[in-house]
Order: C-alpha cells, then structure tokens, then sequence
C-alpha cells in the first residue's frame, strides 16, 4: 500500500441510536413500497378479471389510471428511501456536519427525484407490465 491507512473512529451511542432511527424510517418506506405493490396488482387483476369477462372497453381503458397512481406513489417511496439512505450514510460518517437526531433527509435531495425513482428498474418493469397486461385486454376486448 502506498498510502496512509484509513483511520476509522468508533460511533459514540448517540449516532448508533441515530442510524437505528433512520433505519427504521428505510424499513417503512420499503415496507410502504411492497404494500403499493400488493395493492396495485390486486386492484389491477380485479378489473382485469372484470374488464376481460364483461368485454368492458370502459373498464379496461380506467385501469390505467391506478396504474400511473400507484407507480407514482411507489415512485415516491423509493425516492424518500434514497433520501434516509445518504442521511444514514452521513451519519455514519465519524464527525459529520449532521445533528444529533435529525431526520431531515433533505440534504440528499435530487431534482426531479421522484420521476427518476419511476423510471427505475425494477419499478418501471413492476407498472410497465401492468399496463401492458392493460393493453392486451384492451386489445382483446376491441
């Protein structure tokens, strides 16, 4: 190694108490997340089923509407998730310019976060085959 080691400094109990509370805060947010998901692909199989066994165009062209919802709100949660994971990662830093306790996760913050949060992986192929699963049924109901 050529360079000087890096010295790493014990938390004091305070910062450990702090990173639990906002781990906490990540643990609902995710855990809000999958709720989303289980809503939304309840709701969605519902008026499928619906709009499938009635040949309702009607039914078949709202479900879009939940769709883009409930991607926006998911979206959402995982934007504020990122948000307490780089306050967690402050605070975790030895000496950091955070206070004690704070949950302001606002430092962390993007432009535009909750759309990029959307257009996620994982997200983006959650909704994106809901509605095209939509779009099969509206298809077919034509």
């Amino acid at each position: 190694m050529t360079g000087e080691p890096t010295r790493r400094t014990a938390l004091d109990d305070g910062q450990i108490r702090h990173l639990e509370l906002i781990q906490a805060v990540i643990s609902r947010m995710g855990n809000n997340s999958f709720l989303i998901k289980g809503w939304a692909l309840t709701l969605m199989g519902a008026l499928l089923a619906f709009a499938a066994g009635n040949g309702s165009r009607t039914a078949a062209t709202t479900g879009f509407v939940p769709i883009v919802a409930f991607w926006l709100l998911d979206a959402y949660f995982l934007y504020k998730e990122r948000l307490f994971r780089r306050l967690y990662d402050r605070v975790r830093r030895a000496g950091g310019d955070i206070e004690p306790f704070s949950m302001d996760a606002s430092g962390g913050a993007q432009r535009g976060g909750t759309l990029r949060a959307a257009g996620s992986l994982t997200v983006a192929l959650f909704y994106g085959g809901l509605a095209l699963a939509q779009a099969i049924v509206i298809v077919a109901v034509l």
